[in-house]
């Protein structure tokens, strides 16, 4: 298997579009932009196939979802242990936990698309570990990749 940054992501584009020059892009860009944006925002709709798509929300859902619920019900629990005077909570503390756990949702959101399988034949694991370090590191090496062509133009 070749490295991560030369590999082809399995639902990118074969070939990458050149940027026009700057002296003609001023001469038609008012109409251009709307055409760029419908057609960007259509291009990203169809970029992902519709099977790691599914996977990928199933995944989000999961590992964003249950801390986000029991942030939620964390918030519930402790006001009823408090209203039946079963134990004083400092408020602080029930601050504290609740938005550990919503902020544990949000990392969950961004663990749960990176560790989904890009490749449609492909499921992976439960946890997808191997799956998160194989697709961030086509993340970092496309963001590495797109500053030095922004830096060369």
């Amino acid at each position: 298997m070749s490295e991560p940054s030369q590999e082809r992501l399995p639902f990118e584009p074969r070939q990458k579009k050149k940027k026009a020059s700057k002296k003609a892009s001023v001469k038609a860009e008012a109409p251009k932009k709307q055409e760029q944006r419908e057609l960007s925002s259509s291009a990203s709709l169809e970029a992902i196939p519709e099977v790691v798509s599914k996977r990928m929300i199933r995944r989000m859902a999961i590992f964003c979802g249950i801390p986000t619920a029991l942030g939620v019900c964390s918030f519930f629990v402790a006001y009823w242990i408090v209203s039946q005077e079963l134990l004083e909570l400092p408020t602080t503390a029930v601050v504290f936990v609740t938005m550990g756990l919503f902020g544990l949702g949000v990392i969950g959101l961004s663990y749960g698309l990176f560790s989904t399988s890009w490749d449609e034949d492909r499921v992976g694991t439960w946890w997808g570990f191997d799956e998160f370090k194989l697709n961030f590191s086509r993340t970092i090496s496309a963001w590495r990749s797109a500053r030095k062509t922004a830096n060369k133009e």
